[in-house]
């Protein structure tokens, strides 16, 4: 047998779900050249609170993974529209996990720091107590609930944080590098928040570590995987405009806990350690802001 024949004969066929979204996209790159065969769908072909849809797309796919990348994550949203929330960050990811368990696949979906409240001051582990300030985290870790009671023995839930990535980021919020580059188009005096730290996380650099993630020995359950290190808003805020060579006033604030209405985590950086015991790590923030900028500029 052909070399290449025996590598097609090993790959394993990954069906990713939300598809125009930042995530999504970057498992499209990270799967080329990989030992994966990545199809993704976006809502229109596969919407993940239709269960019948849901479950034809899983049939005719036959993958040997399913990711889900789709979520409802407009903070602002969430709190007026908690009913879609739920169905979409709670419902349809238990759905999906117990559609993986019926078809024997690895079910991967994705969770968020806003499980915490951020009161710990120190980087959070897979063994902290949650507890979500807003509608936003109690309908992801609601998820998290969902798939793991539903399929304990196939279901990895990845927590992240700051999450951003492609053309236009999210289509639902953009992202916050993308947004604070076209703050700079309008404005020559930007405040950023001084008090609110996290390891933001490139997209591209999660999608790697996810897909070199499934080739380890690790059992289904909980992981955090974010970029190492951690600053805050502003800081990050000053390496994007340092690295885009973008000459604006950038004005620290404090935002504190309660900003626009939404109570938010002041301290969610995230702790990758346990999935650095398989070997998996993360480059550091600054690594993804440099890396961003050059795909940004690519165009």
């Amino acid at each position: 047998m052909g070399h290449g024949r025996f590598f097609e004969k090993c790959m394993k066929k990954i069906l990713v779900i939300g598809k125009g979204g930042q995530l999504a996209g970057a498992f499209e790159r990270a799967g080329r050249g990989s030992r994966f065969s990545i199809v993704s769908f976006n809502r229109e072909e596969f919407d993940i609170t239709d269960e019948v849809l849901s479950e034809k797309r899983t049939k005719d796919e036959k993958p040997d993974i399913l990711i889900n990348t789709a979520a409802y994550n407009a903070v602002s949203l969430c709190e007026k529209e908690s009913v879609k929330a739920f169905s979409v960050n709670c419902v349809a990811v238990r759905n999906l996990a117990k559609l993986s368990r019926m078809h024997r696949i690895r079910f991967v979906t994705f969770s968020t720091d806003y499980v915490f409240d951020g009161r710990k001051n120190a980087p959070y582990t897979e063994d902290d107590v949650p507890n979500p300030l807003q509608m936003y985290g109690i309908t992801k870790l609601a998820g998290e609930y969902g798939a793991r009671s539903m399929y304990p023995e196939g279901a990895y839930i990845i927590r992240t944080n700051g999450l951003y990535g492609g053309k236009i980021g999210s289509p639902q919020k953009g992202n916050f590098v993308l947004n604070i580059l076209k703050e700079a188009e309008g404005k020559d005096r930007i405040e950023v928040a001084e008090d609110q730290f996290a390891n933001p996380t490139y997209a591209d650099h999660l999608a790697r570590a996810v897909l070199s993630f499934l080739e380890t020995s690790a059992d289904p359950g909980l992981y955090h995987l974010a970029n190492r290190g951690s600053c805050s808003w502003y800081e990050c805020a000053k390496e994007v405009y340092r690295r885009m060579d973008i000459q604006k006033e950038l004005v620290p604030v404090r935002r504190g806990e309660e900003s626009t209405g939404i109570r938010r985590p002041l301290y969610s950086v995230l702790d990758s350690h346990k999935a650095e015991g398989f070997g998996i790590l993360m480059p550091s923030w600054q690594d993804g802001v440099e890396d961003y900028v050059s795909f940004l500029r690519r165009g």
